[in-house]
């Protein structure tokens, strides 16, 4: 029996015809042209957090339709804009999104994941573990405490809380000449209203999630020139 396979043994939807069409239509349209070791490896982490999931509790969304769209695709649709990113910081990183849709994408990008939460991190360093992803760290802790060697080019957050509390919790990762990378749904016009000083958002990036009708923002955010 194959890895990915064995991994994933006993779960109905693994490699589902339809669910794999989904997956490579929908990054298509996105921009992004998957190949069978990604395709193998997406599904099967959507697999292993649905097994976690009926103990854990890691996301509320429970059907594999929903996953492909609000799970990995909208992962996936921030990928066109991350083409500077060689060391990524995933800031409460939860069941593993954007981080390990991205560290599966990009092997040879370092890609780091924190979250405070002892039960997702677990899950977090299982899917290293089965999925043999040797370029993810997995950090458990508070991120405003984390302290590490080299600084981060890219540090993203997807839901993790409002703009200014996500820079300044983070803020001390980042590099020179690095980026903030905030995915959001409906436009945070106040939050980005509400910057600290000394940072700018250098751009707000729509994005369209193939199959889902809802609205998706990416805001860019780069500290200013002293």
């Amino acid at each position: 029996m194959s890895m990915a396979k064995a991994l994933t043994a006993g779960t109905p939807f693994y490699r589902s015809d339809q669910l794999e069409e989904m997956l490579v239509e929908g990054s298509r349209e996105i921009g992004i042209d998957l190949d069978e070791s990604m395709i193998t490896q997406l599904l099967a982490y959507l697999t292993l957090l649905s097994r976690w999931n009926t103990v854990y509790n890691l996301t509320a969304i429970r059907s594999p339709e929903a996953m492909i769209t609000h799970h990995l695709l909208d992962s996936l649709a921030v990928v066109p804009a991350l083409k500077e990113g060689r060391h990524i910081l995933d800031v409460g990183a939860g069941a593993g999104l954007p981080g390990i849709v991205l560290a599966i994408l990009y092997p040879e990008t370092a890609i780091s994941l924190i979250d405070a939460v002892q039960k997702k991190t677990a899950f977090l360093s299982q899917v290293k573990a089965e999925l043999r992803l040797k370029n993810v760290t997995v950090h458990t802790g508070r991120v405003e405490k984390l302290r590490i060697p080299e600084k981060f080019d890219v540090i993203i957050s997807r839901a993790f809380s409002d703009l200014s509390q996500f820079v300044e919790l983070s803020g001390h990762l980042l590099a020179d000449a690095g980026k903030f990378y905030a995915m959001k749904g409906t436009l945070p016009e106040k939050e980005m209203a509400a910057l600290p000083a000394g940072l700018k958002v250098q751009a707000v990036v729509p994005l369209k999630v193939p199959f889902l009708d809802a609205e998706r923002h990416l805001i860019v955010m780069e500290e200013e020139p002293a």
